[in-house]
């Protein structure tokens, strides 16, 4: 992939699952990897992997929520590499309930992380590719967003919404910036461990197990996605099990 060799690539939601799966196939395409988290020992130990592998990486210990620690993973890369070709919008959680639940701050948990802390990424990211005159931005969205299930309608939601806010980044980008959303449907995650509810919790931890594929089939696309010349640009890109309906 030589599109994707020495690519200073930046990744929230780093330390684990997609993230963390992403980080690693990068790093071995030749990638530099900027990564960010909240857990810092995985994040740090996932660093150290990729250098002892003879990558380069740095890492920074990050909460999406925080618009000045978005941009600060932005100024690392910066800092680092000297330019950021790739801010990869990772980070997402998905506490699904019935809405008669009303489990109203697991509502504004999910907008904070999944939209606002997108947003936040795009913030960081935009002025500077802006004035590189290239760049490429990449969504984990998810086939919620594409098909609307009893207990997602606020996961759904923010999907949708991220989904409506690319596009709109994507008419305004240019010639220069690429915008792709990535769609994954059941992954073999820690997905499930955001959710309050312990029956849906069990219920989705149980269906991942019986049909979810690895997180490597998410990191595969998105590293497809990157390796495209400059003037392609892919758009979406969903990723399911056989098995999902």
């Amino acid at each position: 992939m030589a599109n994707v060799h020495s690519k200073v690539i930046a990744i929230t939601g780093a330390s684990g699952g997609i993230g963390a799966a992403t980080a690693s196939l990068l790093s071995e395409r030749g990638a530099k990897i900027v990564l960010g988290a909240r857990r810092g020992d995985q994040l740090q130990a996932l660093t150290d992997r990729l250098l002892s592998a003879g990558g380069e990486a740095a890492c920074l210990v990050m909460d999406v929520k925080k618009r000045d620690q978005v941009a600060a993973l932005v100024a690392l890369a910066l800092e680092r590499f000297g330019r950021l070709d790739v801010f990869i919008n990772n980070a997402g959680i998905g506490p699904i309930s019935l809405l008669d639940q009303l489990r109203v701050e697991d509502w504004d948990e999910m907008i904070d992380v999944n939209i606002r802390g997108s947003l936040y990424g795009i913030a960081a990211a935009l002025p500077v590719f802006r004035a590189q005159a290239f760049g490429q931005f990449i969504n984990v969205l998810s086939t919620a967003g594409l098909t609307i299930k009893p207990t997602m309608a606020v996961y759904s939601g923010t999907k949708q919404a991220m989904r409506a806010i690319a596009e709109g980044l994507r008419i305004e980008a240019g010639p220069h910036l690429r915008v792709t959303n990535i769609s994954p449907g059941f992954v073999r995650t820690n997905f499930a461990d955001s959710m309050t509810d312990e029956s849906i919790r069990a219920d989705i931890r149980k269906r991942a197990a019986e049909i979810g594929i690895t997180p490597d089939a998410i990191a595969r696309a998105i590293a497809f996605a990157i390796d495209q010349p400059q003037e392609v640009e892919i758009s979406d890109i969903v990723v399911r099990p056989t098995a999902q309906a």
